[in-house]
């Protein structure tokens, strides 16, 4: 069960993607991560959120729940896709749900985003977040923060341009915050 955790809609839940197709952060990990961002930005209010990779959307819509102004939700999997629209729906969410590949999304001009998720499948190379996460420099606002979930043991390195601010490891996971 994927839940929002905190904020307006603290406690809801979300409905997931049928199959296995997601990976759906866990609650212990988003609630750390959530805290560091919270510490990073100084809080939500008024933060443009980019969810690549959204699966049911619970990254950006958590956002929102904490007070993000907006939340931009991508994910090329078609039932993925049709369960965050769900997801907004039902929470009637200030987001916008995107049926595209996170590198096509990237390749546009956007944002600006104040707050950017990227938890790919562990299937997706290190090289190709690196180059995901570095078509985002035209897009992200000033001091934007870049959070990247991936497999303890995939490391993960901050392309040119990019500053790491930390990261952390749960069990299998791994994330890394850089701006």
């Amino acid at each position: 069960m994927t839940r929002i955790i905190a904020g307006r809609w603290g406690g809801r839940r979300l409905a997931t993607p049928p199959g296995d197709g997601t990976r759906p952060t866990s609650d212990r990990v988003r609630e750390s991560m959530f805290a560091s961002l919270n510490s990073l930005l100084g809080g939500f209010d008024g933060v443009r959120v980019l969810d690549l990779f959204a699966g049911s959307g619970a990254l950006g819509l958590e956002a929102v729940s904490r007070g993000a102004q907006h939340a931009d939700l991508v994910e090329s999997n078609d039932r993925a896709a049709r369960t965050i629209q769900r997801n907004v729906a039902d929470l009637k969410a200030p987001a916008r749900v995107h049926k595209v590949t996170a590198q096509r999304f990237v390749a546009a001009p956007g944002g600006p985003w104040h707050l950017v998720f990227l938890d790919p499948p562990y299937a997706v190379t290190t090289d190709e977040v690196a180059s995901i996460v570095a078509a985002l420099r035209p897009s992200l606002a000033e001091d934007a923060v870049v959070v990247v979930e991936r497999s303890s043991r995939d490391p993960f390195a901050w392309p040119e341009g990019f500053d790491a601010l930390r990261d952390k490891a749960y069990g299998e996971t791994r994330l890394w915050y850089g701006h």
